[in-house]
C-alpha cells in the first residue's frame, strides 16, 4: 500500500500566554543583595499568581499535544506528523471536540481575566505592576488551537524548473529524505512496542527469596490493549513483522484481568515469560 494513500500529514499547533516577565528592578535588587555579577540571577514574575484558569490552559494543551502524538508517527523534524488515513474521522472527530473545550476554556480565562488581576495583585504584593499586564483583546490573541491537515507528497514528485542534472540531484535528495523520514516514521511504532513490553515485563518481575508486595493498576493491562488496537493503524507501511510481534503481545494477555495479575504468582511468571519471549524474538 503506497505512504501516501494510506496516510496523510496533520500538523497541531496550540498557543499559549505565558503570564511571565522579568522583573528587572527585583532582578537588580536580588544580585546587589547577593554581591553577584550582573547575570548571576533573574526574577521571573508569574502574572496569575495564586491562581490556576491560565495553568489549566496550559496543561489541556499538553494533553491535546500527547493524544495528537498518541495517535500519529514523526514526519517532519518538527510540526507535521504522519496520521493512518483509517484514524482520520476519529482523530478530527476528537480534535474537533479539544478545539471546541480549548476555546471555551480561552474564553471563560478572557472574561475572568480584570477578576483575575485582581486576585494576582492580592498575592504578588510589591512585584504586581498594573503595567505588566496587556488587554482583554491583547490577551486573547496569544491563545491558538490550529490545526492543518495536507497530503503526503509523492517520493518522487518534484517540480522546479532547473536544468536536468541539478534536478536529477534534487529528487534523488527528496528521495533519500522520504525515506529516512519513512524509517523514522515506521521506527516509533517498534519504539512504543518495545517500551511496553519490557515495562510490563519489569512489573511483572517477582524476586526469589524477597517478599515484595507491589502495587498492579488496571491499567497495566489496558494500555497494553490500547497500544495493541492503536498499533493496527499506526502500521502505515504493513510490515508483517511489526504486526506479528504486535499480535504476539494481544495474545499473552489474552483473557487475563488485573485480578489474576494481582493474586496469581503462577499468571504473573506466565504473562512475563511470553513478553520475554517477544523481547528476544526481534532486533529493537
Amino acid at each position: 500500500m503506497s505512504i501516501t494513500s494510506s496516510s496523510m500529514l496533520v500538523e497541531l499547533n496550540m498557543s499559549v500566554w505565558t503570564a511571565n516577565k522579568v522583573d528587572r528592578a527585583a532582578t537588580a535588587t536580588v544580585i546587589d543583595d547577593n554581591c553577584a555579577v550582573n547575570n548571576a540571577a533573574r526574577v521571573h514574575k508569574n502574572l496569575m499568581a495564586g491562581t490556576t484558569m491560565r495553568k489549566d490552559i496550559s496543561d489541556f494543551a499538553a494533553a491535546c499535544y500527547t493524544w495528537h502524538r498518541s495517535r500519529t508517527v514523526p514526519w517532519a523534524d518538527k510540526g507535521a506528523r504522519l496520521l493512518p488515513t483509517s484514524l482520520f474521522l476519529d482523530y478530527k472527530t476528537e480534535a474537533n471536540q479539544r478545539r471546541d473545550k480549548f476555546n471555551q476554556m480561552v474564553g471563560d480565562f478572557v472574561k475572568e481575566y480584570p477578576n483575575l488581576i485582581q486576585q494576582a495583585q492580592a498575592n504578588m504584593g510589591s512585584l504586581f505592576s498594573a503595567a505588566d499586564y496587556p488587554s482583554e483583546e491583547e490577551v486573547a490573541s496569544k491563545f491558538g488551537f490550529r490545526l492543518v491537515f495536507s497530503p503526503v507528497p509523492e517520493s518522487n514528485d518534484f517540480r522546479l524548473a532547473v536544468p536536468a542534472q541539478e534536478l536529477e540531484e534534487l529528487r534523488s535528495q527528496y528521495e533519500d529524505s522520504f525515506k529516512s523520514r519513512l524509517a523514522d516514521a515506521m521506527k516509533e511504532p517498534w519504539d512504543r512496542l518495545h517500551d511496553m513490553l519490557q515495562t510490563m515485563s519489569a512489573k511483572l518481575t517477582d524476586v526469589d527469596g524477597i517478599e515484595e508486595k507491589k502495587r498492579y493498576h488496571e491499567t497495566l493491562i489496558t494500555n497494553a490493549q490500547s497500544l495493541c488496537s492503536m498499533l493496527t493503524h499506526l502500521n502505515i507501511t504493513q510490515d508483517p513483522e511489526l504486526e506479528k510481534a504486535r499480535v504476539q503481545m494481544e495474545q499473552a494477555i489474552f483473557g487475563i484481568d488485573i485480578d489474576d495479575i494481582k493474586e496469581s504468582p503462577a499468571v504473573r511468571a506466565d504473562v512475563k515469560s511470553k513478553l520475554d519471549a517477544v523481547l528476544k524474538q526481534y532486533e529493537w
